[in-house]
């Protein structure tokens, strides 16, 4: 298993990608947005370098926000090629896979409409990233993408499509956490995991590992009986590093432990 973390979109990218490597983590959670880490304003040879020099690696990440299921035509094929910019990016840096957000910002539309729009432009971007060597993966989203139902509208009509584990998002607007339900239907597809503390409800906090009411060491213990063992980022976002590095050492301690004999999937909300 390896840890890594995000670099913040508002800092200088080469900035961030030093002191991630500086703290020891595994790789690079590399989202490319603005203001400053826009793909087509990233410094490529110095990036590709340092890369180099630290020995990072990348998993693609991407802005939460493009409307990539926009009634304008216009307006969604912008969104796609901004993907496609990062796709391009992506493949350069040597990343397995890229993460897209689902779009649900269509007001006064079915979700069917919703639905429709977002897999013609995964289908976009997957013509796009053919022969790229990087792959699409969709990510878990709170209230609208968050249930087995609700991906699956998605991850159905594109079985090349992988998934994107947020195990903090899955316990977001919801009875109970979902990552069991999710895992048991489309545990094959998981490709990547972000792993974040909350206090459930519909505050996205983003907290420390222990800082919130998650049982962070059962979802450690799920993903190692679903037989994972691939990126986890941790998605902290505090001012303070010390947070960070806490969790890093927490979820590192928590992954070496074995799997208790008495464990059991919980029943989720599907």
């Amino acid at each position: 298993m390896l840890i890594g973390t995000m670099n913040h979109p508002g800092r200088d990218l080469l900035g961030e990608i030093r002191w991630i490597a500086d703290m020891g983590f595994d790789f690079v959670d590399l989202t490319l947005e603005p203001p400053m880490a826009l793909a087509s304003r990233v410094n490529l040879p110095a990036l590709q370098k340092l890369l180099q020099d630290t020995k990072l690696k990348v998993v693609g990440h991407t802005a939460y926000y493009l409307p990539l299921c926009s009634p304008f035509e216009s307006i969604r094929r912008a969104a796609v090629e901004e993907l496609k910019n990062c796709l391009a990016v992506f493949a350069q840096l040597g990343a397995r896979w890229m993460n897209v957000h689902p779009d649900r910002q269509a007001p006064m539309h079915e979700r069917s409409f919703i639905i429709d729009r977002n897999v013609q432009s995964l289908k976009e971007l997957f013509e796009a990233a053919a022969g790229t060597g990087v792959g699409l993966m969709i990510e878990n989203l709170p209230g609208s993408f968050n249930t087995v139902r609700q991906l699956g509208q998605l991850l159905e009509p594109l079985p090349q499509l992988g998934l994107h584990l947020d195990v903090g998002h899955a316990n977001l607007l919801t009875e109970q956490n979902t990552t069991d339900d999710i895992l048991r239907a489309y545990g094959a597809r998981l490709k990547h995991v972000h792993l974040h503390d909350n206090k459930g409800g519909s505050a996205d906090l983003h907290l420390p590992l222990g800082a919130g009411t998650m049982d962070i060491r059962y979802y450690v213990q799920v993903l190692k009986n679903f037989g994972y063992d691939g990126t986890i980022t941790l998605e902290v976002f505090t001012p303070d590093r010390h947070h960070l590095a806490y969790s890093r050492d927490v979820l590192r301690r928590m992954w070496d432990e074995p799997l208790t004999a008495a464990f059991a999937p919980r029943n989720a909300v599907g």
